[in-house]
């Protein structure tokens, strides 16, 4: 494998945000302000941090805001652009942007999600298991709103529960992976595609694992977990 530093980060920034409307009506879910900074600088702030390069926000909805905020350039970050034409989903893309993910794996993020991890320990222990495709995943104490990953002894998925379908303490997917170029060629082209829905349930036979070392998670995908932000990095930081 490449090292860290070589590997190309994609970020899914894409999204409509319809769940955000009442309260983030003129960006995209990316751009929405928490300690007076758009969300997606703490997700960049990990990648510096970790000493990657570079970046391709696959971006959609009011995607030209991004650009016009961020540029080419984020501190030490080279930044590119892939522009959805028409909403494909999270799988789609990424298929979209694949041209641009030059490294083998590629790193994605959730761009509406955080969680604090350590990329080199993922990194390696994507490499030690051999994986196709390694999702880190972080503890919750009710995964319901989530859904809930269950995995074998050695790290690899069994199979995911929907979002709502069970309540209590549990591994939920932190939205940061690690995937291999043979997997995302595999993505149909040009149409709808969920990563969370569709592809991930059908990769479990590939070799799916999953990484049990998510530290701090916020997903700001409802208002009432956007309100809560402010205060989730004020408590510290992002870890």
């Amino acid at each position: 494998m490449q090292g860290l530093s070589e590997i190309t980060t994609a970020i899914l920034a894409g999204g409509l945000g319809t769940r955000l409307r009442s309260v983030i009506q003129d960006r995209p879910k990316a751009l929405a302000e928490v300690q007076r900074r758009p969300f997606l600088e703490y997700l960049l702030d990990q990648l510096s941090a970790a000493k990657l390069r570079d970046v391709v926000l696959c971006t959609g909805h009011l995607g030209e805001q991004i650009r016009a905020k961020l540029g080419n350039t984020y501190g030490p970050l080279r930044l590119f652009y892939s522009q959805e034409p028409s909403p494909l989903g999270t799988g789609g893309a990424l298929r979209l942007a694949l041209p641009m993910l030059t490294s083998d794996p590629v790193l994605v993020m959730n761009g509406d999600s955080f969680c604090g991890a350590d990329f080199t320990s993922l990194y390696h222990w994507h490499g030690a298991q051999r994986a196709k495709a390694s999702l880190l995943l972080t503890y919750q104490p009710d995964t319901g709103r989530y859904g809930r990953v269950h995995l074998d002894s050695d790290g690899r998925i069994l199979r995911f529960s929907e979002k709502e379908g069970q309540s209590g303490p549990g591994w939920v997917n932190g939205g940061i992976y690690l995937i291999h170029r043979s997997l995302l060629e595999g993505i149909p082209e040009k149409q709808p595609v969920s990563l969370e829905r569709d592809l991930f349930p059908s990769w479990v036979a590939q070799g799916l694992y999953g990484y049990c070392n998510g530290d701090r998670f916020l997903d700001i995908g409802v208002p009432e977990a956007y309100a809560a932000a402010d205060r989730f990095f004020e408590k510290g930081g992002p870890p």
